[in-house]
């Protein structure tokens, strides 16, 4: 119906309705309206639903057919400031400029005369600022059953955007057009309808700048088109990363706000007390903005920086002649070239998004959607067109020597996000399969033959003594080069390299900075404690798994039936790891000793660091050589644990081993057991230990087979041991320590299952129940004579 409508009606009758359109699929900036929920649909759970709008929403299909139609008339539609990013939003509001073009000339007050801001915007930029910001407004949508961010409709309509208007290969595809021959004008220049300063330098269009200086071009009609390049990228890169400007970020940085911020929390803990100050509140709010980016968002970034990496390094090599190059490029060419005009057009929100994520992300697994980010950006290398050379040797691809400039300008994406992955690494259990693959793909990403070395160079680069920079002055110096990724600034028209790599820290970091050295003996000392962990790590795993082993071998077919001791008592609490299954234990294993081979060559450690840290890792074990104590210090008052012994005991990598040393027939009712014949079966057996305490007493007593049998199925010599000598026990006359008879196992699920498929199939053989129950206890007396004979020694000439 919709296609219908859109391809019937004319425009001035679709203009109305094209808001409400919008936000129908789209869902409403406020998050009540769900829309289409494309978030949450995908092809396996409705694939009708799920093809239908993909072609609705395509490139090519309907929608964009209409907002081309739109934009032909050039009508406008208002979009709220208040609903922007925060530092947009709130500069706009102070009448700052922001530096984005996307803003300029749109900013307008209502003709209503009300006091909300709004952006003026053409239909393309509505639609696209809709579908963007959508991924952050809709994040709190019902959700039916497990979604696949990867496979969502949302997710396929962004890589198809991405796709389409920012090609690695050919042009961008023209619009349709309702006139033949015709084409969908740029937008115009527009007036600004308030007076605006601007925090950084003016940028125009790059596309106004590029038809300015490139007459020859605008001949081509493909090149009235390059606008909806630009527009795509910048929108998806304000409404996805855009969440803390530069300032604010360098703001949160300084001792005085954090100190302020600190004062605020403190206060506000004691608010009993009296109003929390106003300079306190108001640092708070201004320097901290509530932004918690879901797994979906991380994805979809990750999305746009792999594509953008692509994007780049399919740019072709200049050619040698000037005259050539004017007439033979082609817009979408020139378009590479001219958006890396803007310094850190991404990498500066890239790298505050990524900084907000390393220190409030929760420490679990699914920071790996984080991490994945964060190695695309790394590795632009690996979105270039070249292919490497073939080699009949499996060796890994050493990074090329061209790529020294895009780290060398990203220092800090490669150094201090390094050292904050390494601090979330140091808190989180690396016996977990999931958190050893991510130190695992981090330590080999790092260890790239060829990295190391050049981000040693940046580090040498930025550490050379040399005049002080003023603040951003190097904006003044940049100019496109080929040999790196658009992504974050091309290399300036300097040959001083320890300008470019100061720059780029003091830009993001502020003049002040106080630069943490990847390579240096403080990360050092981080990057063996870590390497300790790995190695307790691995012991754990190798414990879990030799104990898994054992119990698998020692289970009988008579310790199935019975309620044993070391069920009671047993301090073995286990991991995950358990339930995983030996595979998982097998590949944690793998994970962390090629993590640990990988740092190894990352950081030059040797044998004999390596040997001292294995002793310094606490391998003392019990006497069976596999638990391990938590580290402790020994002291006055016993044992104290050490931040590492707590850490080790919070993330259950080892523990003390407890056991319950009292009267077994007093400890707390169990899972596995039954409540009401726990206590019927105790009030029994105390009142046949009452009655018969002689006869037993005098049974235990003899030297004979009977005696040894009786005294080892009826005492329990070092329970009684414990409770004489325990400073805990008042009263040692109330307690019997000698010969009883305990029926506790019976009340055990298992036992009571074993006994009803024992009589279930004595039933098959015509067994009566009294035939039944005499088998059952014969075996269990042939049993406890087997045990007697196994624990208490086989002696002759006494039988």
């Amino acid at each position: 119906d919709l296609e219908t409508v859109i391809e019937e009606l004319p425009a001035k009758e679709l203009h109305g309705i094209f808001p409400w359109l919008v936000e129908s699929i789209f869902g409403s900036l406020d998050g009540i309206i769900v829309g289409w929920n494309l978030r949450c649909l995908q092809g396996r759970t409705n694939p009708n639903e799920y093809s239908v709008a993909l072609d609705f929403l395509d490139p090519s299909g309907p929608m964009m057919k209409l907002v081309y139609k739109l934009q032909a008339e050039e009508y406008r539609y208002d979009f709220p400031v208040s609903y922007l990013p925060g530092p947009v939003k709130a500069s706009i509001q102070e009448q700052v400029l922001p530096e984005c073009s996307l803003y300029h000339n749109k900013v307008q007050f209502p003709s209503s005369g009300g006091l909300g801001l709004n952006l003026a915007l053409n239909p393309f930029e509505y639609y696209m600022f809709y579908f963007a910001i959508s991924l952050i407004t809709q994040k709190n949508s019902p959700v039916t059953h497990h979604v696949s961010p990867s496979n969502s409709a949302y997710f396929i309509l962004v890589d198809t955007y991405l796709k389409c208007f920012l090609p690695t290969e050919g042009s961008v595809l023209p619009p349709p057009s309702s006139n033949p021959g015709g084409a969908i004008p740029s937008p115009t220049p527009r007036s600004p309808a308030v007076p605006f300063s601007s925090y950084g330098m003016h940028h125009t269009s790059l596309l106004k700048r590029h038809i300015a200086h490139q007459p020859s071009v605008n001949a081509d009609p493909a090149s009235q088109e390059i606008w909806r390049s630009e527009t795509l990228l910048q929108i998806f890169v304000e409404m996805w990363l855009h969440h803390y400007s530069l300032e604010m970020y360098q703001k949160m940085q300084s001792p005085h706000v954090k100190l302020e911020v600190l004062h605020y929390r403190l206060s506000i803990s004691s608010k009993h007390h009296g109003s929390p100050a106003q300079s306190s509140y108001q640092a708070l709010h201004a320097y901290q903005e509530s932004f918690k980016p879901t797994e979906e968002h991380v994805l979809v970034v990750r999305l746009l920086v792999k594509h953008l990496h692509a994007f780049s390094n399919s740019l072709k090599p200049e050619p040698l002649s000037p005259s050539a190059h004017s007439h033979t490029a082609s817009p979408l060419e020139e378009f590479k070239r001219l958006v890396v005009v803007i310094p850190r057009f991404v990498q500066e929100k890239l790298y505050i998004f990524l900084q907000h994520c390393f220190g409030h992300w929760p420490l679990d697994a699914s920071f790996r959607a984080v991490l994945e980010m964060w190695l695309s950006y790394l590795q632009p290398w690996r979105y270039a067109p070249e292919k490497p050379p073939q080699s009949t040797e499996p060796l890994p691809r050493s990074v090329s020597d061209k790529w020294a400039a895009f780290i060398q300008e990203n220092l800090l994406m490669y150094t201090k996000l390094f050292v904050g992955f390494l601090n979330r690494a140091l808190r989180t259990d690396l016996v977990s399969p999931k958190n050893a693959l991510m130190v695992f793909r981090v330590a080999k990403v790092f260890a790239q033959p060829n990295l190391a070395e050049m981000i040693l160079k940046g580090e040498q680069l930025f550490l050379e003594p040399e005049l002080v920079i003023p603040h951003r002055q190097h904006r003044l110096f940049m100019s496109p080069t080929l040999g790196g990724s658009f992504l974050s600034s091309r290399s300036p028209a300097v040959t001083d390299a320890s300008f470019k790599v100061k720059s780029h820290v003091y830009s993001l970091e502020g003049q002040d900075f106080q630069y943490k050295q990847m390579f240096g003996a403080e990360v050092r000392n981080l990057v063996l404690k870590l390497a300790q962990l790995i190695c307790q790590a691995q012991q754990t795993a190798k414990s879990i798994s030799d104990h898994s082993a054992e119990t698998m071998a020692s289970q009988s077919f008579f310790s199935w039936f019975r309620f044993t001791p070391s069920e009671v008592n047993g301090s073995y609490t286990g991991n995950d790891l358990d339930e995983i299954g030996q595979d998982s234990i097998k590949k944690t294993d793998e994970y962390l000793e090629k993590a640990l081979e990988y740092l190894c060559q990352i950081f030059k450690l040797s044998e004999a660091q390596l040997t001292q840290m294995m002793m310094k890792c606490g391998t003392a074990q019990d006497e069976n050589g596999k638990k391990q104590l938590p580290d402790c210090i020994a002291s006055e008052n016993g044992l104290i644990l050490t931040p590492l012994g707590r850490y080790q005991i919070i993330n259950g990598l080892r523990r003390f081993e407890l056991q319950y040393q009292g009267d077994t027939e007093l400890q707390p009712i169990r899972s596995y057991e039954n409540a009401a014949l726990v206590r019927l079966l105790f009030r029994l057996s105390s009142l046949l230990n009452h009655r018969f305490a002689d006869q037993m007493e005098m049974l235990c007593s003899r030297e004979d087979f009977v005696g040894r049998l009786c005294r080892y199925h009826l005492t329990n010599p070092q329970l009684a041991q414990k409770i004489r000598y325990s400073p805990v026990v008042r009263d040692r006359t109330s307690h019997n320590w000698g010969p009883r008879i305990s029926l506790r196992f019976l009340a055990s699920y298992r036992t009571l299952i074993s006994l009803l498929m024992i009589y279930f199939l004595a039933s098959w053989f015509h067994i009566g129940p009294v035939g039944c129950t005499f088998i059952i206890l014969t075996g269990y007396f042939l049993y406890a004579v087997i045990m007697t004979f196994f624990f208490e020694g086989w002696k002759p000439h006494e039988h």
